[in-house]
């Protein structure tokens, strides 16, 4: 496969050991200074998290993230639902419900955190009446899992988040179909979901997207 002989993409084998030089110099090139300052931090997070459970990781990943701003895909990139990479959202300090879930996953991914028991999930936010997307986690699989969220920034199990309805969910491997709180029913690979193959096609930092508003 194309993407693991690239040393740009630098999440196609999430044990990959990333360039951090080439990835500051090409955020500071693109997006600023301050990008790479957020760059800084972020292989920060990731040095310092490697040693930790699974859990403590979840934690610190979530309120790395959850740290920067939300913006609509319209308002920053000019486009309806656009998939930043986490390059892109860390480059720009911001995006929306994808983002977020995106740049968590890929980040524990580094952190050697089990793709198996990680979920992007589409869920239906009730208090705000409109799709949205979160991060799952599940300690065994069929465990109540954890949801990781820029919403309400605090790690709960699926069952304390009744805001939420799953509708599907999805990692590097398969997708599933969600009935209730658990993981779902398995509805084949995730390379159905056309944004998603797009996605990993740009995660390293040659394909880097210019927003239509800077933020800073």
């Amino acid at each position: 496969m194309a993407l693991a002989l690239l040393v740009s993409c630098l999440f196609a084998a999430p044990t990959q050991q990333l360039n951090k030089q080439q990835v500051v110099s090409a955020l500071s090139k693109r997006y600023g200074e301050r990008a790479a300052l957020r760059a800084n931090a972020w292989f920060n997070i990731i040095d310092e998290a490697q040693q930790l459970s699974d859990i403590d990781k979840l934690n610190k990943v979530n309120n790395f993230f959850n740290l920067f701003r939300f913006i609509d895909d319209k308002i920053l990139w000019g486009d309806s639902n656009y998939w930043a990479s986490p390059m892109e959202f860390i480059g720009v300090n911001g995006g929306d419900c994808e983002d977020f879930s995106i740049a968590k996953y890929f980040t524990l991914l580094q952190l050697g955190v089990n793709e198996d028991k990680l979920r992007i999930t589409m869920v239906k936010a009730t208090t705000l009446n409109q799709y949205h997307m979160v991060l799952a986690y599940y300690e065994q699989p069929n465990a109540i899992p954890l949801v990781l969220d820029n919403l309400d920034k605090a790690i709960k199990p699926a069952t304390q988040r009744r805001d939420l309805l799953p509708v599907y969910s999805f990692n590097g491997k398969q997708l599933w179909l969600n009935k209730e709180k658990g993981r779902g029913v398995l509805a084949g690979s995730s390379s159905r979901l056309e944004k998603w193959t797009d996605l990993k096609l740009r995660l390293g930092v040659d394909r880097l997207r210019q927003p239509k508003l800077k933020m800073e």
